[in-house]
């Protein structure tokens, strides 16, 4: 009877350790995600979607802003010329969306004003982009502007100011 009873509990014994491993191994076979994991993703990717997609699908706000910061260094540097060349800068617009740089020795400037790269003439331009509040005005040697103003780029909020003693450009 001994003999019989050890039997049943190795038996037992390896069918409850058999039965633990196959928990263990159907826990780790499981792939996929739950249904709370699923809405909470549907819920983030609604409200990306929601706003965030706009922004990224109308260029005009990001060439815009581009723009602006590419019409306010230009004018810094224009300014940071005209100190360093001890010269006038004269500051042109040819264009609605365009900035020439020139330099001269007097308030008329005919030279063009070579830009950091080296290159000839220096000028920007956008295709996108268009300005409003403008007019030629020039740097003197000591970095102050003929005229101070204030240079809008449309579809940008902040405007772009060349403070009256100081050149200062924001």
């Amino acid at each position: 009877m001994h003999l019989i009873v050890s039997q049943i509990e190795v038996v037992y014994r390896h069918d409850a350790h058999a039965g633990a491993s196959t928990r263990r191994a159907y826990l780790h076979a499981q792939h996929g995600f739950t249904l709370v994991e699923m809405v909470t993703a549907l819920v983030i990717v609604g409200v990306l979607a929601t706003f965030a997609a706009p922004r990224f699908i109308d260029r005009n706000a990001f060439d815009s802003r581009g723009f602006h910061d590419q019409v306010a260094s230009t004018l810094r540097y224009a300014q940071k010329a005209a100190i360093a060349q001890h010269r006038f800068v004269c500051v042109a617009f040819p264009a609605n969306n365009k900035i020439s740089l020139t330099q001269g020795s007097g308030s008329s400037c005919g030279g063009n004003l070579a830009s950091p790269s080296g290159q000839p003439a220096y000028t920007i331009s956008s295709s996108n982009a268009t300005m409003s509040g403008y007019a030629p005005f020039y740097f003197d040697a000591l970095g102050r502007p003929s005229a101070s103003g204030v240079i809008a780029v449309n579809g940008y909020a902040t405007a772009i100011t060349v403070e009256a003693e100081t050149g200062y450009v924001h």
